[in-house]
């Protein structure tokens, strides 16, 4: 151990005292984890650490929050791996682990109070998952208030909870900055998550196809995009046509000028190109079952229309056997205000 890493607390006393040792006041960073931890955690913690210097405090937050678990889910199954967890974190340059129990966060058992998420709570992972972001909202703000960062660190992996938690923030003036750190992923593409190591093989194969139809569909976007900066550069004629199809991508080239006409990036075109390789991998063996593929504005996580311009999440969850995978992938769609 590090003559720094405090090490692991259980309550608020301890973690007090190690924040009055270490601690430097305006450069307080959290990040908070269900525990499991794995390369896309210390990437979180390395940020954390980057962003208040050497002489800022990090804490890492390992709690499995019953709150956010279904009926049916698998909150008794979920790894719980402590030992392991503190070693990561202090690799990866954390000041303190909190692990407090469900009697420090919830004295008295279930709260009364809680914080709902509203509409954006209701859709994708939150109608799949009823009451599932209510309880995200709940927790995040208690450590919150139990851990007084200046900033939070979250994964992009999980974009409906990152947005959650930025609206929350921002309406209820929390007073904290919210940073997002982008997805981490297995050398095959497969986003790092604790659940990864329920995966069989074979499953491991089949759930594949979620990163391959992300992108899938970021590639068709890219195409798409080159279209229509290139039709930007020549005139609305033949000559124009002629232009686009010597990029070379056949698909558009077939009609390249209506392609390139196709208003905010053809945003129904990213869905397809997605949803073909999903469709595939419905028929492997093991099967993946598909629960949504959405393509959303991030403010809102309503579906983006064909006019669309601006940033974009595609996102997917599906489950491989009986586990259940997300992932997603940002998008840029159009310039606003460029004209063909």
């Amino acid at each position: 151990m590090s003559s720094r890493f405090w090490g692991l607390v259980s309550d608020t006393d301890g973690l007090a005292d190690a924040h009055a040792h270490i601690g430097v006041p305006g450069h307080n960073a959290v990040v908070m984890t269900m525990g499991a931890l794995h390369e896309g955690h210390a990437a979180l913690i390395r940020a954390a650490r980057a962003h208040v210097g050497p002489k800022g405090f990090v804490t890492v937050t390992v709690f499995v929050n019953p709150l956010q678990f279904g009926k049916g889910e698998d909150l008794d199954r979920y790894p719980r791996t402590l030992d392991a967890d503190v070693a990561l974190a202090e690799q990866a340059g954390a000041d303190v682990v909190f692990a407090p129990s469900v009697d420090v966060v919830y004295p008295g058992g279930e709260p009364q109070v809680r914080i709902t998420a509203g509409p954006m709570g209701e859709r994708l992972e939150g109608a799949t998952r009823p009451g599932h972001f209510d309880g995200v909202l709940t927790v995040v703000g208690k450590l919150l208030h139990l851990t007084r960062p200046d900033v939070a660190f979250f994964g992009q992996k999980d974009a409906q909870q990152l947005a959650m938690i930025r609206r929350m923030v921002r309406d209820l003036n929390f007073g904290v900055e919210i940073v997002g750190v982008p997805t981490v992923r297995e050398a095959d593409g497969l986003a790092r998550s604790s659940r990864n190591r329920y995966l069989s093989p074979e499953e491991r194969r089949t759930a594949l196809a979620l990163s391959q139809a992300l992108f899938a569909g970021s590639d068709r976007h890219a195409a798409q995009e080159a279209l229509r900066a290139r039709a930007r550069e020549v005139p609305a004629t033949h000559a124009r046509a002629q232009a686009l199809s010597a990029l070379g991508e056949s698909r558009a080239a077939a009609d390249a000028h209506a392609v390139a006409k196709v208003p905010g990036g053809a945003p129904a075109a990213v869905r397809a190109a997605a949803r073909l390789l999903l469709d595939d991998a419905a028929r492997l063996h093991p099967p993946l079952v598909l629960d949504y593929l959405a393509l959303v504005d991030p403010a809102d996580f309503t579906e983006i229309p064909d006019d669309f311009t601006g940033e974009a999440v595609l996102a997917v969850a599906a489950k491989v056997g009986t586990t259940r995978l997300i992932d997603n992938i940002p998008l840029i769609f159009g310039t606003p205000g460029a004209a063909l």
